[in-house]
């Protein structure tokens, strides 16, 4: 065999023989990759918006104009039920929320009150209609947690005043349905 065509055979099996195989890329390095190609098209994406709005024309928008609330909310009572009694529960029920909730005592040394304290003050020195509240509450109370002995005595058996504050409200809308 000639020299050349040595070197002939060579180059085609060089030729011919796949290339060895590229090692395989670490978690970090398929991340870091793929964390290229969707930066790449993210910047196309964005470029392509500016071009497809560009034409589009736009005001700037004043938060005078948005913001229509009060930063710092305040708690405003409901409109009154139309009948006394529901609404003397409506505001013992506002005047629990604003003032605090206690129990043990009618009013406690931070001027929360109880259930009754509330329904006594929002009452104003008006005994028949304190009476008629606290019945429509109890009754309120019965149909929801069974027997219990009096107002007083359920206010005092919660550790908080979700629920009494729950109670009062379902009692106003109880003597609204009531008429009273």
């Amino acid at each position: 065999m000639a020299p050349s065509t040595v070197h002939l055979a060579t180059d085609q099996a060089a030729q011919t023989t796949p290339p060895a195989p590229a090692a395989a890329l670490t978690l970090e390095e398929r991340l870091t990759l793929v964390n290229t190609h969707m930066t790449a098209r993210l910047d196309e994406a964005a470029v392509a918006y500016e071009v497809n709005t560009a034409h589009l024309a736009t005001e700037p928008v004043d938060l005078g104009d948005v913001i229509t609330l009060p930063l710092t909310p305040t708690l405003q009572p409901p409109p009154p039920h139309p009948t006394p009694v529901a609404a003397l529960l409506q505001r013992a029920h506002h005047r629990l929320l604003t003032g605090g909730w206690c129990s043990g005592a009618l009013v406690d040394q931070d001027g929360a009150r109880c259930m009754l304290g509330a329904i006594r003050t929002e009452a104003h020195g008006d005994r028949g209609l304190e009476a008629g509240a606290v019945a429509v509450l109890l009754d309120a109370i019965r149909r929801k947690f069974g027997d219990v002995d009096s107002v007083p005595s359920f206010n005092d058996a919660h550790t908080s005043g979700r629920i009494p504050l729950r109670m009062l409200d379902q009692a106003a809308g109880l003597a609204d349905t009531r008429s009273l």
